[in-house]
């Protein structure tokens, strides 16, 4: 389906199309008309589907229309990163048409809270904000939102997995009752289904390709040793020296740092970023990145979701991810929109059984990739379908007893008398 198809501001087709956009993806096809009806919703759709924009352009389109001076639009989401990136977006489709917007986040300085302040208090049309800190200015007393007209939660589930359902609640209550809320989340779960059922009134709802990564994406696993994985990596990066942008997924802090600078041992070009950084200096990483000044980034899960990067030429899960969902935001950081890329994820032998896992929810076996002869071999493929293995080779595995009660029990191989 075609933007122009949609009815919408000659000046909005004309920012999406500079913008390179041709056609509407279906999240896009299908809620961009409930919107500019004036329905309430709950979206369902993975990321890298365009929900942003699906969002984005029919609220553009009616604001285009409204007097300014007030705030007409909040935006919820979970991470200062995609405060910035929405903020960003709203900038670039709405340059010609006098629409402001402003991103509240954590972790500024006294000057940043001071812009925040004027554009809460003068009326920004937009306001992207962070819970957390949206709450502070909120507590202070001087936010004003008695015009506002569309609330939109994005990332919801995520925002849930924070903790931030008691600040949601919170910001709605200073929030006009007749307005129109949407709700886009990755995954619909119960949690989900329960905020819904609070906030929205009459909604309508859309499920897009849940939990399954986009076509485009060559997922692949490596079978390893810890031991293995920089030498892995660093043969990786070494072999594919056309992939300009490499984006690596650890799961802590604490290991995103000892990987790139194992990788800047190595002569590679990386940076790490996390919780840890500064605000200034995590702005700068992630710009260096998006100009390919910085070919690879290593990130935790913060960097998982949210984050427009296009052109991402490969992934690397350095470790498999404890949430199977966590996966399928990784992955989607590739083949971004009709583009392809690469997902490569190690796998040692103790997340054999987690991996299995995320095989089973995007419903489909990912290839293992034999180890590079010079490293050495790798371990088996041996998952349990009693449990997995611990850290001691032993197996879970939990068997109802009379009580009805689970109980845990270890089978261990016997020890050879």
């Amino acid at each position: 389906m075609q933007f122009s198809e949609f009815g919408i501001h000659d000046d909005l087709l004309e920012s999406i199309h500079y913008m390179g956009f041709k056609e509407a993806t279906p999240i896009q096809e299908q809620a961009i008309p409930i919107i500019l009806e004036g329905h309430d919703l709950i979206a369902c759709a993975q990321t890298g589907t365009g929900k942003t924009a699906a969002f984005l352009l029919p609220i553009l389109d009616i604001i285009a229309d409204m007097p300014g001076g007030e705030t007409s639009t909040l935006i919820l989401v979970p991470t200062r990163e995609l405060a910035m990136q929405i903020d960003q977006q709203v900038q670039g489709i709405a340059y010609t048409m006098g629409i402001h917007s402003i991103a509240l986040y954590g972790g500024g300085d006294g000057d940043e809270w001071g812009q925040q302040k004027t554009a809460l208090t003068k009326g920004a049309d937009i306001i992207v904000a962070t819970p957390g800190k949206l709450i502070s200015h909120l507590n202070l007393g001087y936010v004003k939102f008695d015009k506002l007209e569309f609330l939109i939660l994005d990332e919801a589930d995520r925002m849930l997995d924070i903790g931030f359902y008691d600040d949601i609640i919170k910001i709605i209550s200073f929030l006009p009752k007749d307005r129109q809320t949407l709700m886009f989340s990755a995954t619909m779960a119960s949690k989900i289904r329960k905020l819904a059922s609070q906030i929205l009134i009459d909604p309508k709802e859309i499920n897009i390709s849940m939990s399954k990564p986009a076509e485009g994406v060559l997922q692949a696993a490596y079978l390893t040793y810890d031991k293995q994985k920089n030498e892995l990596v660093s043969h990786l990066i070494s072999d594919n020296p056309e992939y300009n942008s490499i984006l690596i997924f650890c799961s802590t802090k604490r290991a995103t740092t000892e990987l790139a600078r194992t990788l800047k041992r190595y002569k590679f070009d990386a940076e790490a970023i996390s919780s840890d950084l500064e605000q200034s200096e995590r702005e700068s990483v992630l710009n260096g990145f998006r100009s390919r000044r910085i070919r690879i980034l290593v990130a935790t899960d913060v960097m998982s979701r949210g984050i427009d990067i296009k052109d991402i030429n490969l992934v690397i899960n350095y470790d498999v991810p404890n949430d199977a969902e966590d996966y399928v935001h990784r992955v989607g950081r590739t083949a971004r929109a009709d583009s392809t890329g690469v997902a490569l994820t190690l796998v040692n032998e103790y997340d054999m059984y987690k991996f299995q896992q995320i095989e089973e929810l995007i419903e489909r076996e990912v290839f293992k990739i034999p180890m590079p002869a010079h490293l050495g071999a790798g371990p088996e493929w041996r998952v349990s379908g009693k449990g997995r293995p611990n850290r001691k080779g032993q197996f879970h595995k939990y068997k109802k007893q009379g009580g009805g009660q689970p109980h845990r029990q270890v089978y261990q191989k016997k020890k050879k008398q």
